[in-house]
């Protein structure tokens, strides 16, 4: 069997890679091994020299890793849209999420809200920037280590509403999704992979993200929370 395509990718995209990697295993023979990390460590291990035949990560971070000359900037293939959603512990009382005074409610409301070093996170910065309460709010601020989902601090009752990409939000034990945020204030992130300068196996690895990004992969992507 031909040698493997390897990837790094954040956790976000973890659960669409992995049927993605097992449906091109089926399909083909090769196997595609991805690791998902939190996205900043992925990015630090790219920039430190580690060697992988593709990233998959936030349109932003592969932007960055390109212009350090980490990818191949031609291979750049956008993958899946992301929209950011509040979950609960199961069972908790879900607050109302369908508008912006609502979602700025219920963080003040809440003991504590956990949010990731991701996208999602950043995101809510600036929102309690915007509202002008970022600083009350920081004593009740949890950010999860990276790699750790937001929806295991809101499992174990650690934070009251867990913030962070819808994709890392369903499908977890003891976790219920309130919803995705209003459009008023909705931040949508898009993943994109690219290339590995440095690849043993560049023509393969851009072949998969093409594949990946055809509309044969759109359930996939809609049943773990992201849209193609």
């Amino acid at each position: 069997m031909a040698e493997c395509i390897s990837g790094i990718s954040s956790m976000a995209m973890r659960q669409i890679l992995s049927e993605l990697a097992e449906a091109h295993r089926d399909a083909t023979g090769e196997r595609v091994v991805v690791e998902s990390v939190g996205g900043v460590d992925a990015a630090r291990r790219v920039e430190a020299g580690e060697l992988f035949d593709f990233v998959v990560l936030a349109a932003e971070s592969i932007g960055r890793l390109e212009d350090q000359g980490f990818l191949d900037p031609d291979t750049r293939t956008d993958l899946a849209r992301s929209r950011v959603a509040i979950a609960v512990r199961a069972g908790a009382r879900r607050p109302p999420n369908g508008s912006e005074r609502d979602v700025r409610d219920a963080l003040l409301a809440a003991a504590k809200v956990g949010y990731s070093t991701g996208p999602s996170g950043r995101h809510l910065q600036r929102l309690l920037d915007r509202w002008g309460v970022a600083e009350a709010m920081a004593p009740r601020l949890l950010q999860a280590p990276p790699g750790v989902p937001v929806g295991t601090m809101v499992a174990r009752g650690e934070v009251e509403l867990g913030f962070q990409q819808l994709s890392e939000l369903i499908n977890l034990p003891e976790v219920d999704v309130v919803g995705a945020l209003p459009p008023e204030i909705q931040e949508v992130t898009v993943f994109s992979g690219a290339v590995c300068v440095g690849s043993a196996r560049p023509a393969a690895a851009k072949a998969l993200l093409r594949s990946w990004a055809s509309t044969d992969t759109a359930a996939i992507k809609r049943r773990h929370g992201m849209e193609p």
